[in-house]
């Protein structure tokens, strides 16, 4: 009896590429290969990737993974691919790039996001997403003002995502997830919003077409872009944004699962069956699938689960672990592993020392990209020990900030599913459960983005049968491993600790 083809995730990250085989039937890993991206940094504030490397990375990838398969006398069914959010590049009409690829990190388009906040206040209200120089809006208003002659110039402006499903496909084309987060979509309408292209200065011809995050394409190698190993006609589904793939990932999708990952930066998920708009305009709303009519009338039997829409809405924060390697760095000079021993040794709440954790900037809950990180409360009996715990506190203390916001709009917290390199440290994850008080449970696997994917890849595939499955039902095959309950007594403790928090934000 011949094996069930493999559904391979491709998770193009800010960090590593990516891609994962496994097994739709056991969600076992079969094989995998990953590549280190390079991030050049030309001036402070600047950050840009080489859209040309990342898919020669793709290339060397796809060639070791699919020698692994063949090894293991498996196939390939379909692809689905998960991808960073916020990059845009220029393209000229043969599709060669003009520039490097602006990431999300890239902060030289602040002062064109703090007019647009400013002066066009109403924009968030169509676009789902906070006004930020991470935005693609921004970056191409700051082209604007310093490069007119690039803008139009450009035949079209791309994600990188976008640049390698043209290289695999001939076609440009951007999913919903992904137009969501360029600053310039009405996710509501699923379309270009004309307002924010005026913004931008460009047109619609310009941009992809806009399509469904279960949009596929059978493969057809095309001149010059031959996948290795990869088989013609092997599916290629479009896929989401990193951030909504993640939550699928993660198996948060039924109400009061909070989806909480902390990497460098980290972000507070959930998963809505309608989109959100926050008063003061804090939290993203992206679209994870919108269903289409046809599956309504093809089968009427099927609940509303199977057929909604689903958004993942949240916050995006940039400090993280980032605010570990900095104390392990910058403060303690001592490996990771000796800096969180060094914390434990203090009681909760750091004897009253408070940390606000903006190293570099923030995004939510604060949207500032000028916001600072300090101590505060500092006195004679603090050590460097104490100064350890109350940063690895604050880091807690702005994601409950983000996670209340979202409990506003999306309702309580009932369970954490916590992913991202912390969760490597118990000590850390189960200073999460304390300080949110309630269960902190962690994904057996920390490829929530892959595993996203591939479950994103079974859905496009059971649309195209005309049986479509429920999300709900696809996440139920996630595995995960340890749950950290909360102690009552830290969590008393916290709870006065994040007032202390809470005082001091108005003083950033």
């Amino acid at each position: 009896m011949p094996l069930t083809p493999l559904l391979v995730g491709v998770d193009v990250g800010t960090t590593n590429l990516k891609v994962l085989a496994i097994d739709p039937n056991t969600m076992e890993l079969v094989a995998h290969a990953a590549r280190p991206v390079e991030t050049d940094v030309p001036k402070p504030g600047y950050a840009e990737q080489n859209a040309e490397a990342i898919w020669q990375l793709l290339l060397d990838c796809m060639g070791e993974l699919t020698a692994e398969i063949t090894t293991a006398g498996r196939t390939i069914g379909a692809l689905c691919f998960s991808t960073a959010m916020h990059s845009i590049l220029a393209v000229d009409e043969a599709g060669t790039p003009l520039t490097a690829a602006l990431i999300w990190s890239d902060n030289r388009a602040s002062q064109e996001a703090a007019v647009l906040r400013k002066e066009d206040g109403d924009l968030y209200k169509t676009i789902g997403v906070p006004v930020h120089p991470m935005l693609p809006l921004c970056k191409l208003v700051w082209f604007g003002r310093h490069q007119p002659r690039l803008l139009k110039r450009a035949a079209r402006w791309l994600s990188l995502k976008e640049y390698l499903w043209w290289k695999l496909t001939g076609h440009y084309e951007i999913d919903y997830a992904m137009a969501s987060a360029t600053g310039l979509f009405d996710s509501r309408k699923a379309a270009w919003h004309r307002p924010a292209l005026k913004l931008a200065g460009i047109n619609t011809g310009q941009l992809s077409t806009p399509v469904n995050t279960t949009h596929t394409v059978p493969y057809a190698a095309l001149p010059g872009n031959v996948v290795p190993g990869l088989p013609p006609g092997t599916l290629l589904v479009i896929g989401a944004s990193d951030g909504c793939l993640a939550n699928l990932g993660a198996g948060a999708v039924e109400p009061g699962i909070t989806t909480i990952t902390i990497g460098t930066s980290g972000a507070v998920r959930r998963t809505s069956v309608r989109p959100i708009r926050d008063a003061q305009s804090r939290l993203f709303s992206y679209p994870l699938y919108k269903h289409e009519a046809r599956s309504t009338t093809t089968h009427p039997d099927k609940t509303d689960a199977d057929l909604t829409d689903w958004y993942v809405v949240g916050g995006p924060t940039n400090n993280g672990a980032n605010v570990l390697e900095w104390l392990s760095e910058k403060l303690a000079k001592q490996d990771v592993p000796s800096v969180l021993a060094s914390a434990a040794t203090v009681p909760p709440g750091s004897e009253g020392l408070v940390f606000l954790p903006y190293l570099q900037g923030e995004r939510a809950p604060l949207w500032n990209a000028t916001a600072r990180g300090s101590y505060r409360n500092l006195d004679w009996q603090h050590t460097q020990a104490h100064m350890v715990r109350a940063a690895l506190e604050g880091v807690m203390f702005n994601l409950r900030q983000i996670e209340l916001l979202l409990a506003r709009h999306a309702g309580p917290t009932r369970v954490i599913h916590a992913n991202g390199g912390f969760a490597q440290s118990a000590f850390w994850v189960q200073m999460m459960a304390d300080v949110f008080g309630v269960p902190v449970r962690l994904n057996a696997s920390n490829e929530s983005g892959a595993i996203g994917a591939v479950l994103l890849a079974r859905l496009a595939l059971s649309l195209g049968t005309g049986e479509p499955v429920s999300l709900s039902d696809l996440t139920r095959q996630i595995a995960f491993g340890q749950t950290f309950q909360p102690d009552s007594e830290r969590h008393t403790l916290y709870t006065q600790s994040f007032k202390a928090f809470q005082a001091l934000l108005d003083m950033v």
